[in-house]
């Protein structure tokens, strides 16, 4: 998977621990290493990871190898993002997208 500076991996071993648990809001995409749209978000997310540390938690999970939580969330398409806060998914949006865009859909989900 080709990760995105200042974003964290997470698998559906560490998936409750990183993201359920997590204090932050938490951006997850579901990514794979087979989607182009996936691999032009990588700069978008690294920005987003550097610019709202301390406000905002950005990870990613290769599907391909993560059934487990990709299935438990019905995530079909890639990229998905999934907004948590509190352990609970909060907003979900099916793919890529200018990073204005993502902005706003994460001020919309008081994320921001």
């Amino acid at each position: 998977m080709i990760k995105a500076a200042g974003v964290t991996e997470v698998t559906d071993a560490d998936f409750t621990e990183q993201v359920i648990e997590a204090e932050l809001p938490v951006l997850v995409e579901f990514t794979a290493d087979w989607c182009p749209p996936c691999r032009q978000m990588g700069p978008v997310l690294g920005a987003l990871a550097e610019e709202e540390s301390g406000r905002l938690k950005v990870v990613q999970l290769d599907v391909d190898t993560n059934p487990e939580t990709t299935n438990a969330y019905r995530v079909l398409s890639m990229p998905t993002f999934m907004v948590f806060r509190d352990g609970e998914p909060v907003r979900s949006m099916v793919g890529a997208r200018p990073e204005r865009r993502l902005r706003e859909e994460l001020a919309d989900a008081d994320v921001l």
